[in-house]
């Protein structure tokens, strides 16, 4: 999930979560996140300025890149080599790509763009889409399900579901009844995850049917602004993080019937005539008790900051990573049978710089140059009305030397801030 806005940080999960990109408007870095004790560089970008989107494809070479210079103009490179492999202009500012190895999306506020990934050829345009000023869009990687989801409608929750590969519309999911927040999808392209604006409830469903498969509730107390969704990679968890200081992590498993027993407690009599005086109750309050709770819970050290989680297993652990606009990785162990409170293991900061041990410090603005400019200061090529999309041209020999069927990789999470 991306906020398009000028930015002094972006961070993005990428690969398996084995890596970490993070960047300031000067430029970006690639980190590895194979040990809890050391965030380990693998990569410095130092030949462009002011990047507000970077995308790279898995673990390939291939990265999409839009400047806050020429935000209409999608830009895409071979990283290793340090070759450009083509450029395309759009009609109006880019707030969202989204990679896999059959498509590139690129979203506008008001249209989409699908380019197959080999070529970098336009397929569709969908054209005409309800406002979406965030850029909210999900791209499964699977590629038997290889799904678009974007928001259906700008004043209730609807979620429109595509068939990139078909191109055509799937289906259309009545998901909440306030405007989408945030949308991922799991690694089989067979789950959605939806939250709204109000925050207060977590749905899944099943793709393309659209059946709610669960529901989870974050909260009751307060409405808060979801920052991100993200399964696990065998999709049994789904992790969400917000603008407080709570991420919660919930199970996907169906509660097995139990035979009822008597009572025997006050207790436990009062709450058999609870649940059997739900069928009386108006819908939303038997909603409610229907609602899966949090499974395990992080309470992180600062609240407000825009922030993008990530479920992952390192060194064999299953793990929790936050990464947030204070300029810090924070890595959390998740006991995936017992779930509870999380235990904080390691924090990172995001210049790359070693944190003092056992000592919280305050965070402080990242102004290290890490890139240089290339970028024209304004898109040269004009817009093209039949397409919406003008480049592209001579990218055969670069594309044919990227690997784009490797095994085993998840697709990039992001975060971008003010």
């Amino acid at each position: 999930m991306g906020f398009a806005q000028p930015l002094s940080w972006f961070i993005y999960f990428i690969s398996l979560r084995r890596s970490l990109a993070v960047g300031t408007k000067s430029g970006y870095k690639f980190f590895s996140l194979s040990s809890v004790d050391k965030l380990e560089q693998i990569y410095e970008c130092t030949d462009t300025e002011d990047v507000c989107i970077v995308e790279r494809l898995f673990s390939s070479s291939l990265v999409a890149i839009v400047s806050l210079k020429a935000p209409r103009k999608l830009k895409v490179c071979h990283f290793k080599k340090g070759t450009e492999i083509c450029n395309y202009s759009y009609s109006n500012t880019i707030l969202a790509v989204k990679l896999n190895r059959q498509r590139l999306i690129v979203c506008l506020e008001e249209s989409l763009y699908i380019h197959n990934i080999r070529d970098m050829k336009v397929l569709h345009t969908i054209r005409e889409t309800p406002p979406n000023p965030s850029g909210l869009c999900a791209l499964s990687i699977n590629n038997d399900n290889c799904y678009l989801a974007y928001p259906g409608s700008a004043t209730i929750g609807e979620v429109q579901v595509f068939d990139t590969i078909n191109l055509r519309a799937a289906n259309m999911i009545p998901a909440h009844d306030s405007p989408l927040a945030a949308l991922a999808f799991d690694a089989s392209g067979t789950k959605l995850a939806t939250a709204s604006e109000k925050g207060t409830v977590i749905r899944v469903f099943s793709i393309p049917e659209g059946q709610k498969l669960f529901e989870f509730r974050r909260g009751v107390k307060r409405c808060v602004s979801i920052c991100s969704l993200a399964f696990s990679m065998e999709g049994l968890f789904l992790s969400a993080s917000s603008n407080t200081e709570t991420v919660h992590i919930f199970k996907l498993e169906t509660q097995k019937e139990k035979p009822q027993e008597e009572p025997t407690t006050w207790t436990g009599y009062f709450g058999r005539v609870l649940m059997a005086s739900t069928s009386y109750l108006p819908s939303q309050v038997t909603e409610m008790f229907n609602q899966g709770r949090a499974f395990a819970t992080v309470r992180r050290p600062f609240s407000g900051h825009k922030n993008i989680c990530a479920l992952a297993t390192i060194q064999k652990i299953p793990r929790l990573l936050v990464a947030a606009a204070d300029g810090y990785l924070y890595m959390y162990n998740l006991d995936p049978q017992e779930g509870g409170e999380c235990t904080l293991m390691k924090q990172h900061k995001l210049d790359g710089s070693v944190e003092p041990t056992n000592e919280m410090l305050e965070p402080t603005p990242h102004d290290r140059p890490l890139v240089a400019q290339t970028y024209s200061a304004a898109v040269a090529k004009g817009y093209s009305e039949d397409q919406g999309a003008v480049g592209g041209a001579g990218i055969e020999d670069d594309m044919s030397s990227l690997r784009l069927d490797e095994e085993n990789e998840q697709p990039p999470m992001i975060l971008q801030t003010d």
